[in-house]
């Protein structure tokens, strides 16, 4: 996993070398070698670290606070923090930020360690949370535009077919800037645009100097299809 990243990173460099990079995981990339390597490089982190019973009694009189509050308003109690912590396998200790919850299911806390400064609320919600955000975009590449079809004995046929995904996803991706803002689709998935306006029945006929294409008449949202069609057309 360092490997790669080095590898990104050299590269990225080698292209824009005054461009500051954060590298942004979940508890995956939560080791030791990674973090050192950042830290030695000059490199960002903000990485997720699994939850276990060392960070837990850290944060423990915090999370009775929540409790207690929870207690008082019957609301969901969230609260941001920091403090210092260092893993079995860690060589120094790191900044963790954490964000706890209390509600009616107990507690809900996430940790992240990172090497930069920004405050803590904005380095949890602003840019650690959008990650969430970015592997949702991945699913749709994966999961709704059929990206996981890898089932090609070579390496060269699987890699193809993701980049027929991703072609796909940045297709779909226009189409909502270019042709449905304004329109129910505006902010769709790439399935529901894919199922629900394209995935449609029609008719074509073909000649000598034309082929017609005839649509469905009862297309539930064929209005919106004839604004994309005008939108989209030269």
């Amino acid at each position: 996993m360092a490997a790669v990243i080095r590898l990104i990173v050299t590269r990225l460099r080698q292209a824009w070398p005054e461009v500051r990079i954060i590298v942004r995981g979940d508890s995956g990339f939560c080791r030791q070698r990674l973090l050192r390597w950042c830290e030695r490089n000059a490199v960002g982190y903000v990485v997720g670290v699994a939850r276990n019973l060392s960070p837990h009694k850290a944060v423990a009189a915090w999370e009775a606070e929540l409790e207690t509050a929870f207690s008082r308003e019957g609301t969901k109690q969230r609260a941001i923090h920091e403090f210092r912590y260092a893993a079995a396998s860690w060589n120094i200790e790191r900044r963790i930020v954490t964000r706890l919850e209390y509600g009616s299911q107990g507690t809900n806390p996430r940790f992240v360690v990172t090497n930069l400064d920004r405050p803590a609320a904005d380095l949890y919600d602003t840019l650690y949370c959008q990650r969430g955000e970015a592997e949702n975009r991945i699913k749709e590449a994966q999961l709704d535009l059929f990206g996981t079809r890898a089932s090609c004995h070579k390496f060269l046929a699987k890699w193809l077919r993701l980049m027929f995904a991703a072609l796909a996803y940045t297709l779909m991706q226009r189409l909502r800037e270019i042709a449905l803002q304004g329109t129910e689709l505006a902010n769709a998935s790439a399935a529901t645009i894919r199922v629900r306006l394209l995935k449609f029945g029609a008719t074509i006929l073909r000649n000598t100097r034309r082929v017609r294409i005839m649509l469905a008449s009862h297309h539930p949202l064929r209005e919106t299809f004839l604004t994309a069609s005008q939108a989209l057309a030269p």
